[in-house]
């Protein structure tokens, strides 16, 4: 279940709910779109990026021309993964892309850390969770100590993936994805 923890930048918490309707309202006001996708397809986790976007090609075609991105890819990771710690630690620092950052969860999950104000947003995507931040947003990303989740990417620029990094402490401040596990 989907879940929305709100603190200040201090890791004060102020707000819980697993709500998808309060969740897409809180994040709506901070201009995020979140939404549930319908999630059932039976691809086993090792499936292709083909298979995965073959079997989800209605949303993705829908999404795609939406929002006129210019490709799309899946990016997936389990607990076995070689580079498991190296790749956690790439996302765990406040940043900004200068593109969306797209997500549909189609397995597991992994959780969103949005920082547009004076709060921040924790927002656990699972599984049927499609989420969209807007560019320039800061926030960071945790998949935790043993990922497990496979999401499609949508971009609309070659460049928009990269990392612009703030300099910024606040994610030692604000609860890991392993601890905001334990709030579901």
């Amino acid at each position: 279940m989907s879940l929305l923890a709100i603190y200040t930048e201090e890791g004060e918490l102020l707000e819980t709910t697993n709500l998808h309707e309060v969740i897409e309202e809180r994040l709506k006001a901070i201009g995020v779109r979140f939404e549930r996708w319908k999630t059932d397809k039976n691809l086993p986790f090792n499936a292709t990026q083909e298979e995965v976007l073959e079997a989800y090609r209605e949303e993705v075609d829908r999404i795609v021309k939406e929002f006129d991105f210019k490709s799309v890819d899946v990016v997936s990771l389990t607990p076995e993964h070689p580079k498991k710690e190296e790749l956690r630690r790439m996302f765990l620092s406040e940043h900004t892309h200068s593109d969306f950052e797209v997500r549909f969860f189609v397995d597991g999950c992994g959780t969103f850390y949005l920082h547009p104000n004076d709060k921040v947003y924790v927002v656990l995507c699972e599984k049927g969770d499609f989420i969209s931040v807007p560019a320039n947003t800061k926030h960071w990303f945790d998949m935790g100590t043993e990922p497990f989740f496979k999401a499609i990417r949508f971009f609309s620029i070659p460049e928009g993936w990269v990392a612009n990094f703030t300099g910024s402490d606040i994610s030692t401040r604000i609860p890991t994805h392993n601890q905001i596990l334990t709030m579901k």
